[in-house]
């Protein structure tokens, strides 16, 4: 029997649940415990391997004070741009800004006030990924 595969749908919900938790601060501990599950029950929602089920999709919207339509929104499929206008790095900026990494640089660029210095952090970053780009692979 094949192993069941985690639709991309629930991925998709679950990398938002992810993004909304951490970017108010929330352990997967503590959204488990307001839920009354385990933090490992919280990662396999968040990874899409276990779906959520509405009810439940429900209690963790509250948690998280968003509408239940957050978790939707992007849906691979849904309102896809028409041929020709469709931006191929909206999706790898938005895989990006779900990873930890992600979420926290970008969350600690935006509390730099001051915009010469986030000018040299951003000049800094592209100089980085300059030389990765040129190094031989």
């Amino acid at each position: 029997m094949p192993k069941k595969q985690a639709s991309p749908i629930d991925v998709h919900v679950g990398n938002r649940v992810r993004l909304r938790r951490m970017l108010i601060g929330m352990s997967q501990e503590k959204l488990g415990e307001l839920l009354g599950l385990t933090f490992q029950q919280i990662q396999k929602y968040e990874k899409g391997t276990n779906r959520i089920g509405s009810g439940r999709l429900y209690q963790i919207a509250s948690f998280l004070s968003v509408p239940i339509d957050y978790f939707y929104d992007g849906v691979p499929g849904q309102n896809a741009p028409a041929p020709g206008f469709a931006e191929p790095e909206t999706k790898s900026m938005l895989d990006f800004l779900s990873t930890g990494e992600g979420l926290q640089l970008s969350l600690a660029f935006m509390k730099i006030k001051d915009p010469k210095v986030r000018k040299r952090v951003l000049d800094l970053v592209r100089s980085l990924s300059d030389e990765e780009e040129q190094k031989p692979k």
